[in-house]
């Protein structure tokens, strides 16, 4: 479970700084307040760009900190340029990188209770499959889409990280 998540979290919030740099290139190409994409949303009730990112971000630490049995540290979500979301991608990366396989040994196996479900448990396997991926990666989606949706010349390759392919041995 450790590769599943500090790995691809930390692989997929350094994409997402990496979109930021692409936003704040775009918006200095055309000449408006960077502001107008991080305030930017898809639907009226869904979370602005920013707030996108600062979840996701909390996604990660939490399935992090939920598998090793550790309190996440705090972030008080007062964000409000490119370089102060970077900077909360660049914490929260440390963060997960701080962490060793050993920290995950039994985590498949722990009760996870989540802050707004608190008589209700998913053990850390069930967790990480049906709540810590998709609900991530529904943010970091949604960030992208959002960015993509107000005209950032972004694709697939700005979204993936490059898979650690190998050359095939010659027979």
């Amino acid at each position: 479970m450790y590769f599943e998540t500090i790995q691809q979290f930390a692989n997929t919030l350094l994409k997402l700084s990496e979109l930021l740099d692409k936003a704040q290139a775009y918006s200095e190409e055309r000449k408006f307040d960077i502001a107008n994409l991080l305030n930017a949303r898809l639907a009226p009730d869904q979370f602005s760009l920013g707030k996108q990112i600062q979840v996701a971000c909390d996604n990660a630490k939490f399935a992090a900190a939920r598998f090793a049995g550790q309190q996440a540290p705090s972030h008080p979500d007062t964000e409000q340029t490119v370089a102060e979301f970077k900077t909360r991608i660049e914490h929260t990366v440390d963060y997960l990188r701080s962490f060793k396989e050993d920290d995950f040994t039994d985590a498949s196996d722990r009760r996870v209770v989540l802050g707004f479900l608190p008589h209700l448990y998913l053990m850390g396997h069930e967790y990480l499959h049906n709540f810590a991926l998709p609900n991530f990666y529904f943010h970091v989606t949604t960030a992208y889409s959002i960015l993509r949706n107000n005209g950032v010349s972004i694709g697939k390759q700005d979204y993936m990280a490059a898979p650690p392919f190998k050359p095939l041995e010659s027979e």
